[in-house]
């Protein structure tokens, strides 16, 4: 009898995020929130936030019982494992699927609430408990294109043997990783499916970066930011949306 799949769901800020409050969420070997978006939902088991998350928004010692909470302590060495912030991306979505990645050895990593889209009409609501910052698309270096970005994790994830997937039901999304349904994953013979990806393209892009050597141990890239080309980190988000030889990770 095989072992059942280790399932992580990793949950953001988006208005569907609350979705994962009416899910039995035991199917998940571990459910990881972001930031606020611990308030969406009760039953997660870590949250994980950066070093300038307001002390506000985070939840009491009372709310937070056995639950582990992720900090820079732990998230930078762990992204730092997988090339670091500015090939990375510098935003909390990849680091916390980073963070997962390398601590939770998952077969599958879910996201939900992730889309990176955010509505621009008056009034509408951008996250799930009404308007908030766009943080992954604010002027950042290292998220001159977010498409690039998700295909980095899906490869890197792949190659690890564990499949990346969006449980977003939303028109649009800037996650480049295929969309499966809830019911798809409760089911007990649900294997995850390895997309195909260029070998070749994703060795251009891990010899780029490379030879870019743009290391940053301890996270803070935005302090060293003048050295850091922009056209040059362009080029490396070529060559990892280049790795995609499929169709089902186009961002819609």
């Amino acid at each position: 009898m095989t072992a059942p799949l280790k399932k992580v769901l990793i949950v953001g800020s988006a208005p569907d995020a609350v979705r994962a409050s009416e899910w039995d969420t035991s199917l998940f070997t571990n459910t990881l929130v972001i930031n606020n978006a611990w308030k969406a939902f009760a039953s997660w088991d870590t949250l994980i936030f950066p070093e300038d998350f307001p002390q506000d928004n985070r939840p009491a010692s009372t709310q937070i019982g056995g639950r582990r909470i992720v900090t820079a302590k732990e998230f930078v060495p762990a992204q730092n494992d997988f090339g670091g912030f500015v090939y990375a991306g510098g935003t909390m979505c990849f680091t916390a699927g980073y963070w997962a990645l390398g601590a939770l050895q998952p077969d599958v990593i879910a996201y939900l609430g992730c889309d990176m889209v955010y509505e621009a009409q008056a009034g509408s609501q951008t996250h799930f408990y009404g308007q908030g910052n766009a943080d992954p698309l604010r002027p950042d270096v290292t998220l001159q294109s977010l498409e690039a970005k998700s295909l980095r994790l899906l490869a890197l994830a792949q190659d690890q043997g564990c499949s990346v997937v969006n449980l977003s039901q939303r028109p649009k999304s800037r996650l480049m990783v295929p969309r499966v349904t809830l019911q798809a994953l409760q089911d007990r013979d649900y294997k995850p499916k390895k997309l195909p990806i260029s070998t070749q393209a994703v060795k251009a892009a891990l010899l780029a970066e490379s030879q870019l050597g743009y290391w940053v141990p301890s996270g803070k890239y935005w302090e060293e930011i003048e050295r850091f080309d922009k056209l040059k980190l362009s080029h490396i988000d070529s060559l990892w949306l280049a790795t995609a030889t499929h169709t089902e990770c186009q961002a819609a």
